[in-house]
């Protein structure tokens, strides 16, 4: 007997609608691989629904305080905690993560992140007046942008749409959101809990596929386009975006280095990387995936790191030993398995290397060994349960493959010597540098990168000014 299938629906304009021309597409928890729910696969009409709505709601929310803004924000986060047990499921079935962990990593940094936003709205940094011109006085005006479009992705859902969402709204943008088409549901419920907040307009969200996401960006009526995903995803959208001088926001991929010196605690470095690795799976653009450690402690260190691996479990959301989900989709599944079925001759798997159980998407953690600069899987994003290790000889050649990929987002160094690590975090080209640990993010300090990894700052009030436009007024004190 087959199960009937919840129901999402998109959120416009104060109320839940269904796609205009009817069409869905089935949502799987890849804990089972099994479809628990529908969505809708939004088109143009829907797009513009939501634009027309953001666009409408504007003017007021624009013009409304910075007060009354962190007011309405604080009560989100409120609401938040209030049914974060709601949140947790849905962020589960969803994604088939852990719901301990779910519970714990996830739902204190959003309210706080909301909270942080909340007090910024009050906090934006201006210029003292001031006479640059004899008889002219000069002020600086920050102001919202418009309507933000905002896509995603599906490895946070819930902790990605409050990167988007709060900012924005802080400033005093309206939004149009899009989750990822494999992970709704959460992003759903946060619609229905923002709703009962903020005025109908102010927050909308359209669920679909790439098309649907393409049309938002493509829409003239977005002054922003902010995107968390692929660096395929990302390019894509800078270059729609340029059609119409949309300003852009990209947080794209990671290839994290994690360069270890021979003077740290092996066994210390090991438990922090490994948890840092196969953290979410590895669905991580921050993930320590990429370890670079000196030829003395080579040895050692893969052998205590293959049996961190080994001890590290994967499984069903409701078992409380382990450290992480599935992989989100077989799409995923089969590229995590393709790296490593594509491995070189030269390299070795340490540990791992093969899927878990045949249902759901679930993958081993997995260390290979061996490597080369240029191999495949050094350069390019597995984003999954796999942490590789090269040996180097000296700083200089640490810092040289550290740098060597087309990603800048993170990195870590792990060493005693203080003045080796200051060196590093200067030399490393990465939008973060943590020293002796990797991962923590804190909502007061800016999230980002370079080169391919994107540009623009989330969390912070780096992250807030990118939602902000600035404009200079000036007048003649003779009028």
């Amino acid at each position: 007997m087959s199960t009937e299938l919840r129901r999402l629906r998109n959120y416009i304009d104060g109320e839940f609608r269904d796609a205009a021309d009817g069409r869905t597409t089935e949502v799987v928890n890849p804990a089972t691989g099994e479809a628990y729910a529908t969505a809708p696969l939004s088109g143009e009409a829907d797009v513009d629904a939501a634009m027309a709505a953001a666009a409408a709601a504007f003017p007021a929310w624009r013009d409304t305080t910075p007060a009354e803004r962190q007011k309405a924000l604080l009560k989100i986060a409120d609401a938040f905690e209030e049914r974060a047990e709601e949140l947790v499921a849905a962020e589960v079935e969803n994604t088939g993560k852990p719901t301990g962990l779910t519970r714990s990593e996830e739902i204190p940094p959003m309210v706080d992140q909301i909270r942080f936003f909340a007090g910024a709205a009050r906090m934006l940094e201006g210029r003292s007046a001031g006479e640059y011109m004899e008889g002219l006085t000069s002020i600086v005006r920050r102001e919202p942008i418009g309507v933000c479009a905002q896509v995603a992705p599906w490895n946070y859902p819930m902790m990605m749409a409050v990167w988007k969402f709060a900012p924005a709204l802080a400033a005093g943008n309206t939004v149009v959101l899009k989750p990822s088409d494999t992970t709704p549901a959460s992003t759903v419920l946060i619609a229905d809990i923002i709703g009962s907040i903020l005025p109908k307009g102010v927050f909308n969200v359209v669920c679909g596929d790439r098309d649907t996401g393409r049309a938002m960006v493509e829409h003239p009526t977005p002054a922003m386009a902010s995107i968390t995903g692929s660096v395929r995803a990302g390019m894509s959208v800078a270059e729609s975006a340029s059609k119409d001088l949309k300003r852009v926001h990209l947080e794209l991929g990671g290839k994290a280095p994690v360069v270890v010196f021979e003077d740290t605690d092996i066994d210390n470095a090991v438990q922090g990387i490994s948890e840092a690795g196969f953290f979410n799976a590895g669905q991580d653009c921050t993930a320590a995936t990429r370890v670079l450690v000196h030829e003395s402690v080579h040895d050692a260190f893969v052998s205590a790191l293959a049996k961190a691996a080994e001890d590290t479990k994967t499984g069903q959301p409701d078992d409380e030993d382990v450290a992480y989900g599935p992989l989100n989709n077989p799409n995923q599944l089969k590229q995590v398995a393709g790296f490593i079925e594509r491995l070189p001759a030269h390299a070795k798997v340490e540990a791992g290397g093969h899927r878990v159980g045949d249902k759901g998407y679930f993958y081993a953690a997995t260390v290979v060994s061996g490597l080369k600069q240029d191999d495949e899987i050094i350069q390019n994003e597995v984003f999954g349960p796999v942490i590789t290790v090269q040996s180097f000889t000296d700083e200089d050649q640490a810092v040289e493959w550290a740098n060597g990929v087309d990603y800048a987002l993170a990195s870590s160094v792990w060493t005693k010597d203080h003045s080796r690590a200051m060196r590093m975090s200067k030399r490393l080209d990465f939008g973060c540098v943590w020293i002796n640990t990797h991962i923590p993010l804190a909502a007061e300090m800016p999230h980002g990168g370079f080169k391919k990894s994107g540009y623009g700052k989330d969390l912070s009030a780096y992250g807030f000014e990118d939602y902000t436009r600035v404009k200079h007024v000036m007048t003649s004190l003779d009028a």
